[in-house]
């Protein structure tokens, strides 16, 4: 079995999903996620980033882990979903506590994100980003990450939140 360098990052378990949805709603959507800088509430209204049912099927789905970080009372503070794709591992739903980004809690999990793909034997890792959404496209791009000048639409789902304007996803990559 996997372990990682770091202590308090572990593998999530269906148990996780509910602190997990908490976690991904605050960081992303509503007033609590304006307390950090990687809110998407200015971009997109409500107060939902995911439910339990979506979080479910991605633990369940083959080749798809979620890392977590947990604090010293094994509160669930940050997380990220990891996806393999042939030779590459998909980054996404990252997310730190509103109240915690900016302590070096994401830079942790990325790197164990990073760990982990260099254990599957990954040649990259990508990501969609919000092309709007410069300062964390800045902070992926100060850690290695590239733009590989590839685009695709978002769309509205019907889920999680109207749009305030046209969204778009940038790709990033980095190799590993």
């Amino acid at each position: 079995m996997f372990s990682f360098c770091n202590p308090n990052i572990k593998f999530a378990v269906t148990a996780d999903i509910p602190a997990l949805k908490d976690l991904l709603n605050n960081a992303y959507r509503g007033e609590a996620s304006k307390q950090g800088w990687t809110t998407e509430a200015d971009l997109i209204t409500g107060d939902i980033r995911t439910d339990e049912n979506i979080l479910q099927q991605v633990l369940e789905q083959s080749g798809s882990v979620f890392l977590v970080y947990r604090d010293d009372e094994q509160n669930i503070i940050g997380c990220v979903n990891l996806q393999e794709h042939a030779e590459r591992l998909y980054l996404g739903m990252f997310s730190v506590s509103p109240q915690l980004q900016g302590g070096g809690i994401g830079k942790k999990l990325l790197q164990a994100a990073e760990e982990y793909a260099r254990h599957l034997d990954k040649k990259a890792i990508y990501m969609s980003v919000i092309n709007q959404r410069t300062e964390l496209v800045n902070w992926y791009m100060r850690h290695g990450y590239e733009d590989t000048k590839e685009r695709k639409p978002f769309t509205e789902d019907g889920i999680t939140g109207k749009h305030l304007q046209p969204l778009e996803f940038m790709m990033l990559e980095k190799p590993v």
